[in-house]
């Protein structure tokens, strides 16, 4: 049996990084907690004793009943029933084993029952829970939710709201409508302010909601009468103990069976304003959103995880032409890609979270007093890193999931397409990751600036390898030589000054961005434990130059004028 945190060390490699120092220090203001929480560490080797320690609960937790219990749960689904939804009997057994193991409200302050914990711990939190059963993380993960209440309501609304999500509230995040799925501009669902009762009611449809009948909704919603643009709305927080809102029915899925998706009727719903008027859209939601994208990275290099171990253990297992089939080299070149996606994704995925939780601890004290001039540019710097990396960890994560997913069902061969074997809830389980919050397609239209103003190549540019060892100083040069031409591919889009060819050629760009940066991370990474990562660093950089390659030879060859060939 084994504990789902301590058999991945490649997780526990990424607290060595010099940044998890330094996010620490923001995190814990000098230790002072530690004389008014017993819980509180009182140095930097204390708060990573501590992390490792709850990541231990949450990996002994996942072992012994969460994966356990993900295949009865994928089959006996979530039922509705009076308007309200019932889990799945394995996922209520989850639910009750992460509260009562304190789970809840890991990074919300201490001062509102939580443990202050940063982004990296909840994303390895996220990526263990999610190689157990990825369902169960659309739950437990969404109290991230908490995070939006945390940052733009008042304080009354924290004490109020957090203090329930540490102590077990579920949420969800009320976004989308049978007319509004990516175009949220296009939310219709109305907010109405009451002045007799002196408080907001909601009246509309909401469609797609994951974990729809949770105790704690943000709804956004349409508070300017006569308005038809995102300047028109408003983020609201609803109560389910309140009434107004019944369950009009649960999507019929194809995979994350444990993770109800809700069509939400609100009659009259009462709710409360969270920050200002008009800024729904425009500000808070885009944080909520970024801030759920990083979850579906985390969620994705869960899946892949799992998808890859149930391959190395089937191809170890089955024999055929009296040999493992892991000694055929179709099938152990097909593992070790799945292996270096993984681990590329991994880094990818820590390194962003990463940039976000420093950008996002000194937003947190610029509450409490005001930034000196040097902490005023790092928190510019990591905010415009964060917001760099985060669709790309998010789109080319759910993208490897998928086909990590994919390849393991073809390792298992006949086997691997019946229900008696994991890999098929998961291939299932994989495919909306490249969907929700936001297609890959969408994550490219959001990482398309970074490509065109050079983010990306001065990133690349300025990349600290540290110091290599020798064995990975040609990977280096090879890797140096991919960013030459991912710069080239660039240059050659922005130079023929045309919006279309830019965004016909938008996914090649992107996904060259993604392979280079991954390459470079994955390799700093191998430098720290070769044994663990060198091999993937190598098979992954193999894969990431012939991708790279098949890209500039398709914008090389490409011309404005063929464009006609491809429209439809």
């Amino acid at each position: 049996m084994n504990n789902f945190y301590i058999d991945t060390p490649e997780i526990k490699l990424q607290f060595d990084n010099p940044l998890m120092k330094r996010i620490v220090e923001l995190k814990e203001r000098g230790f002072n907690e530690a004389e008014i929480y017993d819980y509180a560490p009182v140095n930097h080797d204390d708060a990573i004793d501590n992390y490792n320690r709850v990541l231990e609960i949450v990996g002994d937790i996942c072992e012994r009943i969460i994966a356990p219990n993900a295949e009865c749960v994928d089959r006996e689904g979530v039922k509705l029933e009076n308007g309200r939804v019932t889990y799945a009997s394995g996922t209520q057994q989850n639910i009750l084993a992460t509260r009562q193991a304190g789970l809840t409200g890991i990074a919300l302050p201490r001062r509102y029952q939580g443990l202050n914990f940063p982004v990296t711990i909840v994303s390895a939190m996220a990526e263990i829970i999610s190689r157990a059963d990825a369902g169960l993380q659309n739950i437990w993960g969404l109290e991230s939710c908490a995070d939006t209440i945390y940052e733009f309501g008042d304080e009354r609304q924290r004490e109020k709201y957090l203090t329930q999500v540490s102590q077990g509230a579920t949420m969800s995040m009320d976004l989308t409508e049978p007319d509004a799925g990516s175009d949220l501009q296009s939310v219709m669902l109305k907010a109405t302010f009451n002045e007799s009762e002196n408080c907001w009611r909601l009246n509309g449809v909401k469609r797609f909601i994951t974990n729809g009948d949770s105790d704690i909704h943000l709804v956004l919603a349409r508070s300017e009468e006569g308005t038809h643009d995102g300047r028109g709305l408003s983020l609201f927080i609803y109560e389910k103990k309140n009434g107004g809102v019944e369950v009009r029915r649960i999507e019929d899925k194809m995979g994350i069976h444990g993770s109800p998706t809700c069509e939400l009727v609100f009659k009259n719903a009462k709710a409360e304003l969270c920050g200002n008027r008009r800024l729904g859209l425009i500000k808070y939601v885009m944080s909520l959103m970024n801030g759920a994208r990083l979850g579906i990275a985390s969620q994705s290099v869960g899946i892949s995880d799992a998808a890859w171990r149930a391959a190395l253990c089937y191809a170890k297992e089955r024999k055929q032409f009296g040999q493992p089939i892991i000694k055929f080299p179709a099938v152990y070149n097909m593992i070790s890609i799945m292996k270096a996606k993984l681990e590329a994704s991994r880094s990818l995925l820590y390194e962003t979270s990463r940039f976000v939780d420093i950008y996002k601890a000194l937003e947190d004290i610029s509450r409490e007093r005001k930034l000196t001039p040097e902490e005023r540019k790092e928190c510019k710097k990591y905010s415009k890193l964060a917001d760099a990396m985060t669709p790309l960890a998010k789109g080319i994560s759910s993208e490897f999931a998928n086909q990590n997913a994919y390849d393991s069902i073809q390792v298992h061969g006949g086997s691997g397409f019946m229900r008696d074997y994991t890999c098929e809830r998961l291939y299932r389980d994989a495919r909306i990751t490249s969907i929700y919050e936001g297609t890959t397609q969408l994550q490219v239209v959001a990482a398309i600036r970074y490509i065109t103003n050079k983010s990306y190549s001065a990133f690349l540019a300025d990349f600290d390898f540290g110091t290599l060892l020798e064995e990975f100083v040609p990977l280096k040069k090879r890797v140096e030589a991919m960013n030459i031409k991912f710069t080239l591919a660039t240059d050659m889009v922005i130079e023929a000054k045309n919006q279309e060819y830019t965004d016909f050629h938008s996914r090649r760009l992107y996904e060259m961005a993604s392979f280079c940066i991954m390459s470079s991370l994955l390799l700093r990474d191998s430098n720290i434990n070769t044994d663990l990562l060198g091999r993937s660093a190598k098979v992954f950089i193999d894969f990431a130059e012939s991708e790279i390659d098949k890209h500039l030879s398709f914008i090389t060859n490409s011309h404005i004028d063929q464009m006609t060939t491809y429209r439809w």
